[in-house]
């Protein structure tokens, strides 16, 4: 009998699965657990809480701070330790309407959910005007234009576009578009869920108001984040009910969580070369086997060019067989996506896609990369796909 109490006959194979969907998650590393642990079990006081058991939890927290205010040179007082990405980007959107004078949002049809039903809320609820910045062919957006938005909008403008693209894996010129908003008093907001643990961040020389990440994207805990507010921007509270994250956010602190994201940014950051070189071998090592084995395979993206060395968008002929590929894909113990995870549940496709290359007659498969992966599961799965496909 199995684990989880299913009969399973002397003869049955137990399907081994190939996990290629890490834009979606990563699986959590056994060095964080370690670390966090401790804060599971006897390190278990309320940091808000002055005897020696609050003031363990209390140390834990501020130097986790130090830890990920240091690896992304920001200063302490820059970060604020939130759920994770989408309730950081909540708050930017928030803040920059009701605290910053934002009147006008420029976003793009191609950013995460959380940004799109935020700036769709700000929109219909506060009466905030909405532009979204034009995309090129390959999916990146068209500088020209956000310039001539900036140009000729009479508000104060938020802008929010998302440095990697979580589906087809494009990534934004931070810089450029942090310089385009200086030049005219924008706000500027980065999704940057994709690429914080995966890049190296010089937050004190980047043109940039509020940046997000979440650590279960660089083998960390689920259900923590970090919202940077550069210090020359000032908000009210997000959360409110107590004193916590210097009165930023209330609630009692997710310790363990936040001990956790800590470990995996400073893990990540240690082996990022190393790691980043590995995953971008395998990816493009994917491309060559899929153009070699699969007839009419095309790519969605920037492939060649500022892509996300973690993402791989492939597009399939649409046939009979490929209208069930992710369904056939899954049976077969090989996990990827057609899009978000975080709208898997609706069967409404990829507004990505959809936004980029509208054709019908395709298929889009979006595989994602860890270091854990390796060439023989990519192997595993052009195989796999010859006779799905």
């Amino acid at each position: 009998m199995s684990a989880n109490g299913i009969f399973l006959s002397k003869t049955t194979t137990i399907l081994k699965r190939i996990y290629f969907d890490n834009a979606a998650t990563t699986a959590l590393d056994k060095d964080v657990l370690e670390v966090m642990l401790p804060y599971l079990t006897e390190k278990f006081g309320n940091p808000s809480s002055i005897y020696s058991y609050g003031r363990e939890t209390r140390l834990a927290i501020e130097n986790a701070r130090k830890s990920v205010a240091k690896i992304l040179n920001a200063h302490p007082g820059e970060i604020f330790f939130t759920s994770g990405g989408t309730e950081s980007t909540n708050t930017a959107v928030g803040a920059a309407i009701h605290n910053l004078g934002c009147r006008h949002i420029i976003s793009s049809e191609i950013e995460h959910h959380a940004t799109l039903h935020s700036v769709e809320h700000a929109h219909s609820k506060d009466k905030i005007r909405l532009s979204n910045v034009r995309l090129l062919p390959d999916g990146h957006v068209d500088m020209a234009h956000l310039r001539e938005l900036l140009a000729n909008s009479p508000e104060r403008c938020l802008v929010s576009l998302m440095h990697a693209n979580n589906e087809i894996g494009n990534l934004l010129d931070i810089h450029a578009v942090g310089n385009l908003c200086k030049e005219f008093d924008a706000i500027f907001h980065s999704d940057t869920v994709q690429t914080v643990g995966h890049y190296g961040f010089d937050l004190r020389n980047t043109p940039v108001h509020f940046i997000n990440g979440s650590g279960h994207k660089f083998h960390g805990p689920k259900g923590v984040g970090i919202l940077y507010i550069n210090e020359n921007v000032k908000i009210t509270p997000f959360i409110h009910g107590g004193a916590q994250e210097r009165n930023m956010r209330a609630g009692t602190e997710n310790v363990y969580g936040i001990v956790g994201f800590a470990k995996a940014l400073e893990l990540a950051t240690q082996h990022m070369e190393e790691h980043s070189k590995y995953i971008n071998d395998l990816r493009i090592y994917m491309m060559e086997q899929l153009k070699q084995h699969i007839p009419g395979v095309g790519y969605n993206g920037d492939l060649y060019g500022r892509s996300l060395y973690t993402v791989l968008n492939a597009s399939f002929p649409k046939t009979e067989k490929s209208e069930m590929l992710l369904f056939n894909l899954d049976i077969n113990g090989i996990c990827a996506s057609g899009g978000s995870a975080c709208t898997s549940g609706a069967d409404a496709g990829s507004h990505v896609i959809r936004a980029i290359n509208s054709d019908p007659n395709r298929i889009a498969v979006r595989f994602s990369f860890a270091k854990d992966n390796t060439k023989e599961e990519v192997d595993e799965v052009i195989t796999k796909l010859k006779d799905i496909v």
